[in-house]
């Protein structure tokens, strides 16, 4: 049965997800320049052909997954009415999703389809619409409820998520937008199945009972 998953989703010790000031020069926000290194050892480690946890689930966000989910200020930099539309997002030509990808925006734009399959599509919906739309584009296979945080949070106030996998990352920000925030209530439905560390990061997954 296709499950709704937060994957890969990563935070520093003190819960942040993204820091102030986010900009095109700093995607994730002020004092958040370090909190992705984990992403950096797994890359190392696959290309040396070495496992590891980070290398071991670095990849697992493509797995069995068929539809992604995003809020704007995941999609980019830009806030408000689009001054710019030659803006498709911070991956390149050929963004890592290779399937339909629902971007959660007030301001519409057309939908623009990318080379390797993805196609950003830009709605105003309610998310339960969205996610909707999301799960029949993903004929039988998993959503991905991608970010940023506020996305993330509307989602489990819904009860609409089933697993969060979360990514600690070593490192206190001090300041800026914390992923259980406005949550307490939702929270209550899951329970930590896995906790497993090494030095780069702690990697939890959360099920819903």
């Amino acid at each position: 049965m296709a499950r709704v998953r937060v994957h890969n989703f990563t935070i520093t010790l003190d819960g942040i997800a993204a820091g102030p000031g986010q900009r095109l020069d700093a995607p994730f926000g002020d004092g958040m320049d370090k909190v992705h290194d984990w992403m950096e050892v797994a890359q190392q480690d696959q290309a040396a052909g070495k496992s590891g946890l980070g290398a071991d689930r670095i990849d697992g966000y493509a797995e069995g997954v068929g539809a992604t989910i995003m809020g704007r200020n995941m999609f980019g930099p830009q806030r408000g009415s689009w001054e710019d539309e030659s803006w498709t997002g911070w991956w390149g030509d050929n963004p890592p999703y290779h399937h339909d990808t629902f971007v959660l925006t007030h301001h519409l734009r057309p939908s623009i389809p990318m080379e390797g399959g993805t196609t950003f599509h830009f709605t105003d919906e309610p998310i339960e619409v969205v996610l909707e739309r999301a799960l029949k584009a993903a004929d039988g296979r998993d959503v991905v409820i991608a970010g940023g945080a506020h996305t993330v949070q509307q989602y489990l106030r819904a009860g609409l998520i089933d697993e969060l996998n979360l990514v600690v990352a070593p490192i206190l920000a001090g300041a800026g937008e914390r992923l259980f925030d406005g949550v307490d209530d939702a929270l209550g439905a899951f329970q930590v199945t896995e906790t497993v560390s090494d030095p780069s990061a702690t990697f939890v997954r959360l099920e819903r009972q």
